[in-house]
């Protein structure tokens, strides 16, 4: 005859802390099996994770390289780190469906839209900007060289990152400007064709030869420096001021700032000489200041007031 052992459990002491070891041991061990159950499943996610490294490493790599060889480098390299990102996301959610068969693609997928929520919230700003960059990049409004203004600032494009793009300033500062600002704003391209208008107005004495004047002017803004030959000069009345008449001038040049400011110096300085040297009178402004009666009649007693106390002192000198 068997004999059968029961083993009671201990009751609970009251005021006393109960460890139960024996459950603990026995929690210890159901963990250890399932693990030793699931290495080759544990195994397979790490082959599988590290094939995805590989995997996006390459796919960024040939996105830089064939973006380059379009001329789209920035782009790509934006582009790139986007696609590896991508794939080792995938990897990673494939890798923990593979550990644990329990959880399902639609699991991931779902925490991770609650997550990338409150992620959106925290890191509004920074996806907002690395957004733009991407379209700004995509549609291309400007380039690399680029001589742009935005938000009062003016210079040249020297990168496109993805949370700001770099601009240098002809002056040589560099100012970081959001891409957000960039995509919202309005931004004025100067280098978005090859030829710029410049225009300058000169003042021409009523009582001087215009015709002449005009001709004149033309001539000499052809023949200088730096303007194109592309386009013509224009030479038109523009305004009847106080004292002249006022002539516009425009011409083109390259868009370039460096050929657009030392053109625009020479036209100036080529008018100026061309005008003297015709006897062309240029006038300046003319003030006139008028005085009302009653400062007028104060001047005049300060004026006697002051003669009278010279004679009176020069009467005095005498006698004494």
């Amino acid at each position: 005859m068997r004999s059968l052992f029961i083993q009671e459990t201990p009751k609970d002491q009251t005021g006393e802390i109960d460890v139960n070891t024996q459950s603990i041991i026995e929690k210890l061990d159901t963990w250890l099996d399932g693990f030793i159950k699931n290495i080759p499943n544990i195994l397979i996610a790490i082959l599988v994770f590290i094939a995805f490294i590989y995997i996006a490493k390459y796919a960024g790599r040939g996105i830089r390289k064939l973006l380059k060889k379009r001329g789209r480098e920035n782009f790509g390299e934006i582009l790139g780190s986007f696609s590896k990102w991508v794939f080792l996301l995938m990897g990673l959610m494939l890798s923990l469906t593979i550990m644990s068969p329990n959880l399902s693609p639609a699991d991931l997928i779902a925490g991770l839209g609650v997550s990338s929520v409150a992620i959106g919230f925290a890191f509004k700003d920074i996806l907002q900007n690395w957004l733009a960059g991407i379209l700004i990049l995509m549609r291309r409004p400007f380039e690399i060289g680029d001589q742009i203004v935005v938000n009062g600032f003016e210079g040249t494009v020297e990168r496109i990152e993805t949370r700001a793009t770099i601009i240098k300033e002809y002056s040589g500062k560099r100012i970081v400007v959001p891409n957000s600002e960039i995509y919202t704003n309005s931004v004025k391209v100067i280098t978005a064709n090859d030829l710029i208008r410049s225009q300058y107005d000169i003042g021409l004495g009523y009582d001087q030869d215009r015709d002449k004047a005009m001709q004149i002017l033309k001539e000499t803004i052809e023949n200088t420096v730096g303007v194109s030959k592309e386009k013509n000069v224009d030479i038109l009345p523009w305004d009847q001021a106080d004292s002249w008449l006022t002539i516009r001038v425009r011409w083109w040049t390259n868009s370039d700032r460096p050929d657009v400011v030392n053109t625009f110096s020479k036209v100036i300085l080529n008018t100026q000489n061309a005008m003297d040297k015709a006897g062309i009178d240029l006038p300046f402004p003319t003030n006139i200041e008028i005085k009302n009666a009653h400062n007028f009649e104060e001047i005049k007693e300060k004026e006697k007031s002051s003669k009278e106390y010279k004679e009176d002192s020069t009467e005095k000198n005498e006698k004494a």
